[in-house]
């Protein structure tokens, strides 16, 4: 999943990151990196903690990824890891966060149910979150209760 993320960010991170005088241009990719994995470390913070449903929800039903109130929480958590990395202010990270998060979780959840793309799916992002392969258990109770459509 991280790869998947890292391609995501990186498609979507033209004023956010690539045109923001805020990073260095020669840290860009470092930038990527960085916000794709505290992203994917924040979702599994959220999940760990507690609220796997919640994180599961983002990715399943209508509407969009970007509405859900977890994401205020998991952008929160990516300005620190920018802040603390490049060492950003915070209105400086929460504008690179508010720019990026939003459109990446959209694009995740549009590939998770895309039936077509075969990149990822609720069982990876499972995985994912866990730390586990998907599979067995955690595999066939997705499968049964998060049916794609």
């Amino acid at each position: 999943m991280l790869n998947q993320l890292i391609k995501i960010v990186k498609e979507n991170a033209g004023d956010a990151i690539v045109n923001n005088p805020a990073i260095p241009n020669e840290r860009n990719n470092e930038a990527i990196q960085t916000a794709a994995q505290a992203l994917l470390k924040n979702l599994q913070g959220q999940a760990a903690g507690g609220n796997l449903n919640a994180v599961l929800d983002i990715f399943k039903g209508g509407g969009a990824a970007s509405s859900s109130p977890l994401v205020n929480n998991i952008s929160s958590g990516v300005a620190g890891e920018l802040m603390k990395k490049f060492g950003l202010d915070n209105a400086a990270a929460k504008s690179i966060v508010n720019q990026l998060i939003p459109v990446v979780m959209d694009k995740l959840k549009n590939k998770t149910n895309d039936p077509n793309d075969k990149s990822i799916d609720l069982n990876g992002i499972i995985g994912a979150l866990s730390g586990k392969k998907s599979g067995g258990l955690l595999g066939t109770l997705s499968g049964l209760l998060f049916k794609r459509k």
